[in-house]
């Protein structure tokens, strides 16, 4: 015991370091257990959406969705999802709903307005459209700057 009293007064920083990683890694954990919607990974978004009526809601900007987003993916912004817009996305609130972002870092609070929102099955698609490029999973491309995947006002 004495050892580990001499590493930590005579490594006082590095203590400090791993002190930190390791509350934060604590409360990371804590955090995702308990948010009000599940991570999932390409594969298990595809089957919610193949097998539950799962529904993709891509958060990226308009251009950003027109150059590329999940087949049948609603494109809602966070702005909107935060004013409670939800347009299209209203008719599909027992429905499982897949929030994705480009990297699944932007995701979370979107999700949790939603599941505050009364959506009852709210997921976050994992490390986001760069998880489903990886699985090789298809991604749509609108043809033009208009029609599809263009949000009406």
């Amino acid at each position: 015991m004495q050892e580990y009293i001499d590493f930590v007064s005579n490594n006082m920083i590095l203590t400090l370091v791993w002190v930190g990683l390791a509350a934060t890694l604590l409360m990371s954990l804590i955090k995702q257990k308990n948010a009000a919607y599940k991570v999932v990974g390409p594969n298990e978004a595809a089957i919610l959406n193949n097998r539950e009526n799962g529904v993709f809601v891509d958060i990226r900007g308009h251009d950003d969705f027109r150059a590329g987003h999940i087949t049948g993916a609603l494109n809602v912004l966070p702005s909107e999802i935060k004013s409670q817009s939800f347009g299209e996305l209203e008719k599909h609130k027992n429905d499982p709903i897949i929030v994705v972002c480009k990297t699944g870092q932007t995701a979370a609070d979107s999700a949790n307005q939603l599941a505050k929102a009364g959506f009852e099955s709210v997921y976050i698609l994992k490390d986001g459209l760069t998880s489903w490029n990886d699985a090789k999973m298809p991604l749509v491309r609108a043809k033009s700057g208009k029609g599809k995947g263009k949000k009406k006002k």
